[in-house]
């Protein structure tokens, strides 16, 4: 915890953009240094903002990177197509499984900062778990819950009373795909998004045809 006494950043129609400028000189250096290595006083270098505004904000660097982590999944969000199905969308599951997933790929070679934080606090391990990591986690349970009941409600009631594990399984397998997606995309920005979504479709079309 600071001791720093917190000071107003200044006019209330400056805060947010003040609080911005932090998130985004933040999430800047963890891209960089990692979690370990980002400190509040390259953060204050980066935004050019002193650290009394920086704790103005933020109780301490955990809750700044949650912070990045929840303001980026946010924006990503409201940006992206939602996993909710139109009724009056005749299309078949694998059709309107690549358009989503099409569109939610868009994003790749700006990698939002909570796909990039979030995964690498995933692989690091701490005595105590970062408050960024725990959201991040949330954020994941709660994206795995939007896919399940996407899939849920493109099966048949019959498949449903049957398998009701399969609209979850499936999500996850969708989760996890696309963080190999993003990965491999870190590694190979060249990479086309299009065949390793044509991979997934026909993974799950054959899951959904074996089941039914």
């Amino acid at each position: 915890m600071s001791t720093v006494p917190p000071a107003s950043p200044g006019p209330a129609d400056d805060r947010e953009m003040s609080r911005v400028r932090i998130l985004k000189a933040a999430a800047e250096i963890a891209a960089e240094y990692g979690y370990e290595g980002t400190t509040i006083s390259k953060v204050t270098k980066r935004s050019g903002l002193p650290a009394s505004s920086v704790y103005w904000f933020f109780q301490d660097k955990d809750h700044l990177l949650a912070e990045v982590v929840r303001h980026s999944f946010e924006q990503w969000i409201a940006a992206e197509p939602r996993w909710e199905r139109d009724p009056r969308d005749e299309r078949s599951l694998g059709e309107g499984l690549r358009d989503i997933l099409a569109r939610s790929t868009r994003g790749l070679p700006g990698a939002p900062d909570f796909l990039r934080i979030g995964h690498m606090l995933l692989l690091e391990s701490r005595e105590v778990e970062p408050e960024a990591r725990r959201y991040f986690l949330a954020t994941r349970d709660a994206v795995a819950s939007s896919i399940a009941a996407w899939f849920t409600s493109q099966f048949s009631t019959e498949l449903r009373a049957r398998r009701p594990e399969l609209a979850m399984d499936l999500a996850r397998i969708v989760l996890a795909s696309t963080d190999g997606l993003f990965l491999a995309h870190q590694i190979d920005a060249a990479g086309d998004p299009d065949d390793f979504i044509a991979i997934i479709v026909a993974i799950v079309e054959q899951a959904v045809a074996d089941a039914g």
